[in-house]
């Protein structure tokens, strides 16, 4: 992986450390050139001041040739001074550059010329000024040990003689070094702290960054979720990419949920052109099975149980009729009042079920007189959802229907024992051609909810490990209410 494809919460810290780590090198090399020039500095400046005191000293003493007083002079500035420690050497030169003096007699002999000492000594006569009025001359060779700084001991326009003051250079690089150790110290201890910090930092400032990168990331997917604008109530950049992902995921949501209208409408309107196509078969044959019932009552004499057959025949047949005729958009359904014997039907109807899945039913139904609700399309909901229990519930599973009703409305509460359904599966109970077994055409929850809708009712489902559960709710039309097309079911 390259750098730059990092996280950006690595990559903060990464920059923002670099760029610390940066600037305090920098600055500290700027600051020890700095310290270095300044020490040369103050080592030239020490020394100049040391041997131009000491060379006002010598003038008179060089004058009157007062050779032993003049060795204590030199002696004496180079022990009192305060860079007696830094001084290496102190010798005095004739005009013929020759030893007149030394602090270091054993290394400078008398009367020995300048250019015999050593190379460094050489070097020196060689670019040394002798003029009387000449200034303070310093020499600090790349290639030599030591600096030297040359002063004339004149007076009056009268030179009797030159000061050499002689530094070793290792002066310099044992403060250097201590410089050098207390800069390096100081910008670790900075390091240790900043870095820190700014790792810290990074980190925060990109945790805003990385969560709504991950929100945005799993739009459009199960996991999707909101975000709390008390996350970051900031008006700052990151402030508004909150902002904008709020303004989107819910524009997102109105076009899903826009997609999911036109889809479903364009399953109605397939529903529809099916059931139109075939209701002229179906109720053709409806109509002369009915017709023949109704003529076989008025002029036949059944026994009782035929009579109680055909009279069952007769209200299933207009079940069909009128279920059929509720599947059409356009059609007016015209239905007897609902009352406790649709529910003794409805329960004659599912018996066979019952019976072939071996399944148990207990039956609760507290209905003493007839409702305002069409019986045909009520009818039609118990027996889809009663038929779609007994199957959920299986071989000796339970089934319970409990039907009560008050002044405002219906409630009827159908629950089984079998399989749980998923989340999934709830989200898409009631829509057409959805079903989850091996049997059915998935119409007849969807068929439910219409008609339920229709009534201006609720039906809802939910399921645990335990039992599932479906409730409908239907409103009672008042008896001195006049129908109207809002309070009858089209």
């Amino acid at each position: 992986m390259r750098l730059f494809d990092l996280s950006l919460r690595y990559k903060m810290p990464l920059w923002g450390g670099g760029l610390i780590l940066v600037t305090a090198l920098t600055l500290s090399a700027s600051f020890m050139w700095q310290a270095w020039d300044n020490l040369h500095h103050d080592l030239q400046k020490n020394a100049e001041d040391l041997g131009r005191s000491t060379a006002r000293a010598l003038f008179p003493l060089m004058l009157h040739d007062e050779v032993w007083q003049a060795f204590e002079t030199v002696s004496l500035s180079l022990t009192s001074s305060d860079n007696a420690a830094q001084t290496e050497s102190l010798v005095v030169f004739d005009n013929q550059l020759r030893v007149y003096i030394s602090s270091d007699s054993q290394a400078h002999r008398l009367t020995q010329p300048m250019a015999s000492l050593d190379a460094e000594f050489a070097a020196l006569a060689a670019v040394m000024p002798k003029a009387p009025d000449a200034d303070v001359f310093v020499r600090d060779a790349s290639d030599a040990s030591h600096i030297y700084v040359a002063l004339p001991i004149a007076s009056g326009g009268v030179r009797l003689g030159t000061l050499v003051v002689a530094y070793h250079k290792s002066v310099l690089w044992q403060r250097f070094s201590q410089l050098l150790r207390n800069a390096v110290g100081i910008t670790l201890l900075t390091l240790a702290i900043l870095l820190p910090i700014t790792a810290y930092w990074g980190r925060r400032m990109m945790r805003p960054m990385q969560w709504i990168t991950e929100r945005i990331r799993r739009v459009g997917t199960a996991d999707d979720a909101s975000v709390n604008p008390s996350l970051y109530p900031y008006g700052d950049e990151v402030g508004l990419l909150y902002a904008a992902y709020l303004d989107m995921r819910v524009k997102l949501q109105q076009k899903d949920a826009l997609e999911k209208e036109v889809i479903e409408s364009e399953r109605m309107a397939a529903v529809g052109r099916l059931t139109a196509s075939i209701a002229h078969e179906i109720n053709n044959p409806l109509g002369g099975m009915l017709n023949a019932i109704s003529t076989l009552k008025r002029h036949g004499n059944p026994d009782l149980v035929t009579q109680k057959t055909v009279s069952l025949l007769e209200r299933g047949l207009s079940h069909i009729r009128e279920t059929v005729a509720a599947l059409l958009v356009q059609s007016k359904v015209k239905s007897r009042p609902l009352n406790a014997s649709d529910f003794d039907d409805v329960q004659v109807l599912v018996a066979h079920a019952l019976k072939k899945q071996g399944t148990r039913l207990d039956w609760s139904v507290s209905i003493t007189s007839d409702t305002t609700l069409p019986s045909t399309l009520v009818r039609q909901v118990l027996i889809n959802l009663l038929l779609n229990a007994i199957t959920a519930a299986g071989a000796a599973g339970q089934v319970n229907l409990m039907a009560q009703t008050d002044e405002k409305q219906l409630k009827v509460v159908i629950d089984n024992t079998g399989q749980p359904m998923s989340s999934d599966q709830l989200g898409r109970l009631f829509e057409p051609f959805t079903s989850f077994t091996n049997e059915g055409n998935g119409l007849g929850l969807w068929i439910c909810y219409q008609i339920v809708t229709q009534l201006g009712g609720r039906i809802q489902a939910d399921s645990n490990a335990e039992r599932t559960r479906f409730t409908v709710t239907l409103p009672l039309i008042p008896t001195d209410e006049p129908p109207t097309p809002q309070n009858l079911p089209d």
